[in-house]
């Protein structure tokens, strides 16, 4: 009996997890371009940042 539960509490849980798969993309063309830009936008800036705070170590140990 045991071995029936865990193969249904198995099944349920397997069941769950496949269905909070993204199967497709919701995005237009267009929102997905933006999207994209959005966020190579933000990580230029991190990029930016971190040369910057980079820059600013090097000159103070010199």
């Amino acid at each position: 009996m045991a071995r029936g539960n865990q193969r249904d509490k198995a099944r349920e849980k397997n069941l769950k997890k496949a269905g909070n798969v993204k199967n497709k993309n919701t995005q237009t063309g267009s929102q997905f371009a933006k999207s994209q830009e959005d966020a190579a936008a933000i990580m230029r800036d991190k990029q930016k940042k971190a040369d910057e705070k980079r820059a600013a170590e090097a000159a103070g140990k010199k």
